[in-house]
């Protein structure tokens, strides 16, 4: 049975193929300052199949394709040309926050309609840029290979739903889908607080409103604080990155919202540690107290290469809290989580290392790798015997 009424169901795995590359990609670059118009560039970063491009001064530029980085088959970068480019991608305000503040972070949408996510920083007194290509048609749950447990997390009607992992791990991805589900079928006021706003929702059965860090409100704080005012069902902060954030993200949970975040935190345990350690000692365990009542999951995820075809798989650990896991967090034994949670796939729980080895056994990812993101290694080696000894 499942834990939220809805029952349990097994996630699915499968996410979109990437491109195979054969040799670095190659673009013809002009005269220092000139390098090439930055829309060739994204052109040749979409056609390549590739999730980053990266832009810095005394290289070529270098692709992330399928999880490892390609430089290109051209010159390398002057400062002139990275200095350049950064002005054809940002706004006066933003070059002018990159010049005092030493970076800034925004979305755009490319001549070619594909959308980047981008991060302009100063390195060694150089310009240097970032692009993280979003996805033109937002994923699916079932592209995403989401835990069927999601469908039931989604139609909660209040609580605290955390989605963790480290950087580039498709949390947003992953947050994205679910929001849609939400739009589409349940009719939802969904108010978001991004920094950049990165997947557009169109007003679906439910209606979306996004706003902005820096240009729509001030910070995720008073983004969060404000949209408590503006009736929503359902609020997603982009990221839980302060105490103040934190708190208020915990009380608006407690008092009738369904709440989404993220954290750069990987597994259960750490990530209501890493709350809880956030404040002061003295508030730590209330904090614990709202964290076993307010936080109803907990899904950790990390992208692996596969090894069946070209591309990356996601993988997820999912923690449900259920009364004995409400009882770990509020008396402060968090070490004894991991145990839960290997125990709980009655209520739609698994551990990274549960999913790993399944990926293993089925072809799909490497050994090495198992035991590479595994977060308990001896745990792997158990189930690897366990399950090889029933083959």
């Amino acid at each position: 049975m499942g834990i939220f009424r809805f029952g349990k169901n097994p996630a699915d795995e499968t996410p979109a193929p990437a491109a195979p590359v054969a040799a670095a990609p190659a673009i013809a670059a002009g005269g220092r300052g000139a390098f090439a118009p930055i829309e060739d560039i994204l052109r040749l970063t979409v056609e390549s199949g590739a999730s980053d491009l990266h832009l810095t001064v005394g290289t070529a530029p270098v692709l992330r394709i399928n999880g490892k980085l390609v430089r290109l088959d051209t010159r390398a970068l002057f400062p002139e040309d990275t200095d350049n480019i950064a002005t054809e991608l940002a706004n006066g305000d933003q070059i002018h926050k990159l010049r005092t503040e030493g970076s800034v972070d925004f979305a755009m949408t490319s001549a070619g309609r594909n959308r980047f996510r981008i991060s302009l920083y100063r390195q060694k007194r150089t310009t240097a840029i970032a692009l993280r290509m979003l996805p033109r048609q937002m994923l699916s749950s079932k592209e995403i290979g989401l835990p069927r447990i999601t469908d039931e997390l989604i139609r909660l009607p209040r609580g605290l739903v955390l989605v963790t992992g480290p950087t580039g791990s498709g949390k947003t991805t992953s947050l994205a889908a679910m929001l849609n589900d939400i739009n589409l079928h349940l009719g939802h006021h969904i108010v978001t607080i991004e920094d950049p706003i990165e997947y557009l929702h169109e007003h679906q059965e439910g209606m979306v409103n996004q706003r902005e860090v820096g240009t729509d409100v001030g910070s995720f704080a008073e983004g969060l604080r404000r949209a408590l005012r503006q009736d929503p069902d359902v609020i997603l902060v982009g990221e839980m990155r302060d105490l103040e954030t934190m708190e208020t993200a915990i009380r608006a949970a407690e008092t009738g919202h369904l709440v989404f975040s993220t954290l750069h935190t990987t597994g259960a345990g750490r990530t209501v540690d890493r709350i809880v350690d956030s404040f002061p000692e003295g508030q730590q365990e209330q904090i614990r107290v709202q964290l076993s009542t307010n936080l109803k999951a907990v899904i950790s995820q990390l992208l692996i290469p596969r090894i069946d075809r070209p591309g990356r798989i996601a993988v997820f650990e999912v923690m449900v809290n259920t009364p004995s896991v409400a009882a770990l967090i509020r008396d402060n034994k968090t070490f004894r989580l991991a145990t839960e949670i290997q125990t709980g796939a009655k209520y739609g729980m698994n551990t990274i290392e549960q999913s790993l080895v399944d990926l293993y056994l089925a072809g799909v990812i490497a050994r090495e790798e198992i035991f590479g993101k595994a977060q308990d290694p001896e745990l792997v080696a158990q189930l690897l015997a366990g399950r090889e000894a029933r083959r």
